[in-house]
Parts: C-alpha cells; structure tokens; sequence
C-alpha cells in the first residue's frame, strides 16, 4: 500500500485518468474529491464489505439448515411452525 501525505488543495493521479484532490481537512475527517470517468465505480470501503456479506449470506442453504434455522426462531419467539419451509422466502418473519 502507498502512503502518502497530502494538504487541503493538494492531489495526486492514479493512471492517466482518475484524479484526487484533499478538499478539506478537519479533525479526523477528510474530504477527497475524486475525477473519474462514468464508467469507473467508486464505492466506498464499508459498502463494499456490506455487498460482499449480503451476497455471501444469500447463497443457497439446503432445507436442512433451513428447518434448523426456523427451529431456533420458533424456540426463541415461542411460535409454531406445522410445514417446513422449503425456500428462504416460506420462513416466517416476525418482528
């Protein structure tokens, strides 16, 4: 990883087409703006991570794990479940 230090108005350049300037520094935040072409993504670090648990969560469970799952809801909220579900979207939500 490069480091490096860098004042208000101050910049740097990844390759030839992506640019960063520090717009303003104040206490322990940072405001970069960032000149990119439209079909550059940018998207922030903590988003990134979110996307990757969501996609990681979503893959296919098997009914076993499933039934296991609705069974330790139905322990802690006290409900009865009669049929096993046999897809995410059939578990039952109760908030």
């Amino acid at each position: 990883m490069l480091v490096m230090r860098r004042r208000s108005g101050e910049g740097f350049t990844i390759g030839e087409d992506i640019e960063i300037e520090v717009l303003e520094v104040s206490g322990t935040r940072v405001k970069l703006g960032i000149k990119a072409p439209e079909s550059c993504i940018i998207v922030r670090r903590e988003i990134r991570i979110t996307q990757d648990e969501n996609r990681t969560a979503s893959r296919g469970m098997d009914a076993s794990q499933i039934g296991s799952l609705v069974r330790g809801v139905n322990l802690l909220t006290g409900s009865t479940l009669t049929t096993k579900p046999q897809t995410p979207d059939q578990i039952p939500q109760k908030y």
